[in-house]
């Protein structure tokens, strides 16, 4: 018996609970997208799976719904696989543990992937159900959503016939997005020439943060473990010689960075002004996050004494000081739409390899020219330090629909089944309806989806009670007629 087996609806966490038993990380969506297939198979559909392993299920009209307008279910396979620094779970080959607190389910040690398993795991309850009524339904399931929407670039929907379609991407009950920020990937690379440096090495770890969602999370500010761990770099090299042995944080560009670490090696006569830079540079960070991040901290241990592979002097200043100077989190704000954030870039990823330091951006913005004028001076930033960058995953925003009957129906039962108003709303995430209604003429689209927080992050959780409206809300939907 599964962990999830007593809760209702039962075909639907079923499937969400089997989801979770198969790997499934962005880059690692082979055997969940081969699962899809032999479901489709065992149960006699129509599907395709293409060569990037997005795949399509089809499931005719219900009797009396032939003449209804064809719907498309969608959402993505890939999950952000993230896990805490003492969790022995392999992601790449194991699946989840999952747990119940409550209302609440989690995953121990681990991100959930509700985002988005649980638009995979109503897709695959709608075409398993031999009673629900419904039009036709033409369930798209991409792949690599999370690292630049690569599945919904390449897909092929020239087979379907919809052009209404459902996107269960969103983690707020009772809010219908209708237009998000477009985005892309900014991957910058400053050579780096490491050379041998005796002393002290010392282990400095920027810690504690909550991270997050770059697009939902980024307007509460939070601590960004990349851009502070720079700050420490630039006061220590303000102040002495210092060799930068190690130096990574972050797990995805799109994910507030919520761990850093260094290995710094100083001279011995300079061990005790380290420690008291470190120090102080590490109680501002804290006292500025009190609020924001209160679990920020800043550790030291003693690594050793020795000689090690090291950046130092001016390449080691240059380090530092190109971390400082590129910009981060929240760079406009909406003027359209109080409380909306307009652009934004977050320094997801950070590794100094054995020749150079290679940063990634997730940049975001719901202006086109806004986007690209922040990427290009992430651009001169890197090119002024000596390096080059690329720009991948580049994918349009989302635009409002004026006139939208998909939209004007779910608000309308949405007000029939819980006596009041649903939230009409746009986000500064990335949503792949931008990317998919370029391929679908006069699209009208509506995201939506149950209650989860923390997504992103290893202390995600998904609302069991909202999980379970929500799917009664998807299912009176598809069962309400066109007048």
């Amino acid at each position: 018996m599964g962990i999830l087996s007593n809760l209702e609806p039962k075909n639907v966490f079923h499937f969400f609970e089997e989801i979770c038993n198969i790997p499934h990380g962005s880059g690692n969506v082979a055997q969940i997208s081969n699962y899809l297939v032999d479901f489709a198979k065992e149960r006699g559909l129509y599907y395709e799976q293409d060569e990037m392993k997005n795949v399509i299920i089809v499931k005719e009209a219900t009797e009396g719904y032939e003449n209804q307008p064809p719907v498309i279910i969608q959402g993505h396979m890939d999950m952000v696989a993230v896990k805490k620094p003492d969790c022995d779970i392999d992601m790449k080959t194991e699946g989840l543990r999952l747990a119940i607190d409550g209302d609440k389910i989690y995953a121990e040690g681990t991100s959930l992937g509700g985002d988005d398993g649980i638009a995979v795991a109503y897709g695959l309850a709608l075409l398993d159900s031999a009673t629900l009524k419904h039009p036709r339904l033409e369930v798209v399931i991409t792949v690599d959503e999370e690292v630049g929407m690569d599945g919904a670039r390449v897909i092929d929907l020239s087979n379907l016939k919809a052009n209404r379609m459902l996107n269960i991407d969103s983690e707020e009950e009772g809010i219908f997005l209708t237009s998000c920020a477009g985005g892309a990937r900014v991957n910058c690379k400053v050579p780096m020439h490491p050379v041998e440096m005796e002393g002290i090495a010392y282990l400095v770890s920027m810690e504690g943060l909550a991270g997050g969602h770059s697009g939902a999370e980024i307007h509460k500010e939070r601590g960004n473990s990349n851009c502070l761990m720079g700050r420490i770099l630039y006061r220590l090299t303000r102040r002495m010689s210092i060799g930068i042995h190690k130096l990574e944080g972050g797990l995805a560009d799109n994910a507030i960075p919520r761990e850093t670490k260094a290995v710094i090696v100083v001279a011995e006569k300079d061990s005790a002004a380290f420690a008291e830079i470190v120090d102080a540079e590490g109680m501002k960070i804290v006292e500025e996050l009190a609020s924001k991040d209160p679990g920020a901290k800043v550790q030291v241990s003693e690594e050793g004494k020795g000689a090690f592979s090291c950046v130092t002097g001016e390449e080691a200043a240059l380090l530092a000081s190109y971390l400082i100077a590129l910009p981060g989190g929240v760079q406009a704000m909406s003027a359209d739409m109080p409380g909306l954030v307009e652009t934004s870039l977050n320094l997801g990823v950070m590794k100094l390899t054995e020749d150079a330091l290679c940063v990634s951006f997730s940049v975001r913005s719901c202006i086109e020219s806004s986007k690209h004028a922040l990427i290009a001076k992430v651009e001169a930033i890197t090119a002024m330090a000596g390096g080059s960058n690329t720009v991948t995953g580049d994918y349009p925003g989302w635009k409002y629909r004026v006139n939208s009957p998909l939209r004007d129906k779910m608000i309308d039962l949405y007000r029939r089944m819980y006596g009041e108003e649903p939230k009409v709303e746009a986000i500064h995430a990335g949503l792949e309806c931008g990317l998919l209604g370029s391929k679908i003429d006069d699209l009208d689209c509506v995201s939506f989806g149950p209650d989860m927080k923390d997504i992103h992050t290893t202390e995600e959780t998904l609302s069991i009670s909202s999980t379970a409206r929500v799917w009664e809300y998807l299912v009176k939907l598809l069962e309400e007629k066109d007048a």
